[in-house]
């Protein structure tokens, strides 16, 4: 059963999953308790795609160069955003971006630096944008993304980095 759930995620999602393996190995009951994370993590009501998205990728670019990059932008192609708007993100080209979209880059990017000045006027202008369920949303996503990079190094099997590939550019 184990075995079949993390083979539709890899078929899903187009990356192995060797550290949900790992875990399983380990412990059957941390395997369960993970996979009772992902839907926290994915969670999204208010915010639109495009800043969750963009918020996640560059969280996970600070804390990843392999498969967690590749993992999140296979979910924001197959949420629908164009192969060239995720390109713009991952190589931070905001000049092609809307300014709701840096906005949630730069705060995705001053929460993961910890950088509490840079992140206190960006936090204010989503929560007035979004209110308080979209700030959720954000916070949730920015939380979430780190979560699988960390568990992975964690584990030793963040070893190596791997080009992202977008399908369609």
């Amino acid at each position: 059963m184990i075995s079949f759930i993390i083979s539709q995620a890899e078929r899903s999602i187009g990356v192995p999953m060797d550290y949900l393996r790992s875990i399983a190995r380990g412990s059957r009951s941390a395997f369960w308790k993970f996979m009772l994370f992902m839907p926290l993590s994915g969670h999204r009501k208010r915010l639109p795609k495009e800043l969750w998205h963009a918020a996640r990728i560059v969280v996970t670019q600070h804390m990843d160069c392999g498969a967690c990059v590749q993992i999140t932008v296979n979910m924001a192609l197959q949420e629908g955003l164009p192969a060239a708007w995720v390109r713009a993100v991952l190589n931070r080209n905001e000049a092609t971006l809307s300014p709701e979209v840096k906005t949630a880059m730069d705060y995705a990017d001053a929460v993961v630096k910890q950088d509490e000045l840079a992140a206190l006027p960006l936090r204010e202008a989503l929560l007035k944008a979004y209110g308080e369920a979209g700030l959720v949303d954000l916070a949730l996503g920015i939380a979430g993304a780190q979560v699988y990079p960390v568990t992975k190094r964690a584990l030793g099997l963040a070893v190596s980095c791997s080009k992202v590939e977008i399908v369609g550019v």
